[in-house]
C-alpha cells in the first residue's frame, strides 16, 4: 500500500478490504483516470499585470465552466445566461490560452501569459465514507477456507506493510462479514435448541444426569462429521452447520431410543447389567436401520460435482461421515456410559443410606 500524497494528508483515508470466493485475484475496485484540463495560475506574472488571481477563476468559470453572468426574468421565472466557448477551443490548449485579461492599465493580456495551461490525468471520482477518502481493494479467493485466508492475510499485512494508522485505516467487508454475522447468529440458535433440548429430555426421562448423558451423543457425532470434512477437503462454513445440526438430530434421536428401551427394561424388574445389555440389542437393529437409511439418503448429494453442489455437497459429507462413526458409538459406548453412570449412582445413594444396625 502505498502511502498517501502530501496534498491529501489532512484527509485520513479509509481502505476497505473486500472479500469475495470465486477466484484468486485482487484488483482496486475505482474508476479508471480520466484526461483533464489543469489551469495553474502564474500569481508572480499576474502581478507583473496587475491581474488578480480572482479574475483568472472568473475567466476560466464563466469560458469554460458555464458560470451564470447574468439572470433573465420571464414572468415569475428567473433563468441563468451563461456565456461558454464552443468545443473546440474548451479542448485546445492553444485557444484557451488565448483568452483576454484586462491588465490594471486596459491592456488585452492573454491567459497563457498568466497562467501555465496543459492537459493531465487524473481521477474520475474520490470516493468519501464518514467524512475519510476511501479505496476498496477486492480480493477474490476460491482455492482456501475464507476464514483461513483472511488470518494469513491480516498477519500478512501486520508484518510487512507499513502505514500511519492515524490517517489510515483497514476494514474488511464482503462475504468474511456476512459470514460471521450468520455464524454469530448460527451460535445462537444451536445454544438454543441444546437449551430447549436439554428441558425436553429431562420432562421425558425426569433425570438431569440421564437427558446430559443423551446430549452426549452430540460431541460423538461431530467427531465423525470432523473427520468426513477432513477426508474430503471440505471446510467448515454455514452449509456445514447445518449438516451438523441434521446429524445431531438424529444421533440424539438414536440416544432416545437407546436410553429409553433400558429403562423400561429396568422397570420390568431386570437387574442394571441385565438391562443394559437387554436393551441395547433390543434396539440394535432399529438405530442402526435409522442411521443407515439417513446416509444412504444423502449418499448422491455428498457425491455430487456439478454446479452449484457446493452448499449441498458440504451439507451431505457432515450427514454421511458422521452418522455411522455417530451410530457405532450410540451403539456400543452409550450403553457402557449408562452403565457406569447408574452404577455410580446407585452405589453413591447406597453409602449415604443409614446401617440399621446404627439405627439400633
Amino acid at each position: 500500500m502505498r502511502p498517501p500524497a502530501p496534498a491529501a494528508a489532512r484527509f485520513p483515508i479509509a481502505a476497505q478490504i473486500v472479500l469475495y470466493g470465486s477466484t484468486y485475484t485482487s484488483s482496486i475496485f475505482q474508476e479508471p483516470p480520466i484526461p483533464q484540463l489543469a489551469i495553474t495560475a502564474d500569481r508572480d506574472a499576474a502581478a507583473r499585470y496587475g491581474i488578480n488571481i480572482g479574475d483568472i477563476s472568473n475567466l476560466i468559470q464563466t469560458a469554460i465552466g458555464g458560470a451564470p453572468v447574468t439572470q433573465v426574468y420571464v414572468g415569475d421565472r428567473i433563468y441563468n445566461v451563461t456565456t461558454r466557448v464552443s468545443n473546440e477551443t474548451a479542448n485546445n490548449i492553444e485557444a484557451i490560452g488565448q483568452l483576454p485579461l484586462t491588465s490594471a492599465g486596459g491592456a488585452q493580456v492573454p491567459l497563457k501569459q498568466v497562467a501555465d495551461i496543459r492537459f493531465r490525468t487524473g481521477e474520475s471520482t474520490i470516493a468519501h465514507e464518514e467524512g475519510r477518502r476511501q479505496i476498496t481493494i477486492r480480493v477474490d479467493n476460491r482455492d482456501r477456507a475464507l476464514s483461513e485466508y483472511l488470518a494469513d492475510a491480516q498477519q500478512q499485512i501486520d508484518a510487512k506493510v507499513h502505514f500511519d494508522k492515524q490517517n489510515t485505516q483497514l476494514q474488511w467487508a464482503g462475504t468474511f462479514e456476512n459470514q460471521r454475522r450468520a455464524q454469530a447468529r448460527l451460535a445462537v440458535v444451536m445454544a438454543l435448541v441444546m437449551g430447549i433440548m436439554l428441558v425436553l429430555l429431562f420432562a421425558e426421562f425426569g433425570k438431569l444426569h440421564q437427558a446430559v448423558m443423551v446430549l452426549a451423543v452430540v460431541p460423538l457425532a461431530t467427531v465423525g462429521g470432523l473427520i468426513s470434512l477432513h477426508l474430503r477437503g471440505e471446510t467448515l462454513n454455514i452449509a456445514t452447520a447445518v449438516g451438523f445440526i441434521a446429524l445431531f438430530g438424529v444421533a440424539v434421536q438414536n440416544g432416545i431410543i437407546m436410553v429409553s428401551n433400558i429403562n423400561r427394561v429396568r422397570r420390568h424388574g431386570h437387574a442394571l447389567r441385565d438391562a443394559v445389555l437387554e436393551g441395547a440389542a433390543e434396539r440394535f437393529r432399529p438405530v442402526l436401520m435409522t442411521a443407515t437409511v439417513a446416509s444412504v439418503g444423502m449418499l448422491p448429494a455428498a457425491l455430487a460435482t456439478g454446479v452449484g453442489t457446493d452448499v449441498q455437497r458440504g451439507l451431505a459429507t457432515v450427514v454421511v461421515g458422521g452418522l455411522p462413526i455417530a451410530t457405532l458409538l450410540t451403539l456400543f459406548v452409550l450403553p457402557g456410559f449408562y452403565f457406569a453412570v447408574e452404577r455410580y449412582i446407585e452405589r453413591h445413594r447406597r453409602k449415604r443410606r443409614p446401617h440399621p444396625s446404627r439405627e439400633l
